[in-house]
């Protein structure tokens, strides 16, 4: 058998067949989710247990991370708002009036993580505006990390069932 024939048999370049793409998905929401406004959610859990040096660290980290969010979106934010809309604009058509499978999975990856961006922001945006004691920090982080989740699981969801229809419809040959 040729190397070539093997390697493209291991590596399926359409995206709902192939299972690096199904890979993929798993590994983001899974990441997306751990990371809560960039911080690791060990490093809340342990906080929240320990208290004191830990709790400092994650405070730090929290102010850190939701001033740079705000930063980036005060200064570039009506861009980068444009640039995402115009992205994902190329992709509905690609996908769905071209019916290109690859921008297909993309925007079913991309949309759910811009939704999530904007939570993001909204969050950071409470957290400035609250300046919360870290009981209420905890709560927050709790909070737009069970959003992130229910995105996530809506997205991977939608996604899996496009996939399968995906697929169904290429092997009747519709």
């Amino acid at each position: 058998m040729d190397w070539r024939n093997i390697l493209f048999q291991v590596i399926d370049l359409r995206s709902f067949s192939s299972v690096w793409y199904w890979i993929m998905l798993a590994v983001l929401w899974s990441s997306v989710s751990y990371f809560v406004l960039g911080v690791p959610f060990d490093l809340i859990t342990k906080a929240r247990r320990h208290g004191g040096q830990h709790q400092e660290d994650m405070v730090d980290l929290v102010r850190i991370n939701v001033n740079r969010l705000l930063g980036i979106a005060q200064t570039a934010g009506l861009i980068l708002t444009a640039f995402v809309f115009f992205a994902l604009t190329m992709l509905v058509l690609l996908a769905f009036v071209y019916d290109v499978e690859m921008a297909q999975a993309i925007f079913l990856v991309a949309l759910p993580l811009s939704i999530v961006g904007a939570v993001s922001l909204a969050s950071a945006r409470k957290i400035r505006a609250a300046d919360p004691e870290p009981e209420q920090l905890y709560a927050m982080l709790m909070r737009h990390r069970l959003w992130t989740q229910i995105i996530g699981m809506c997205a991977i969801f939608v996604t899996a069932m496009f996939g399968m229809i995906q697929m169904m419809a290429s092997v009747r040959g519709l």
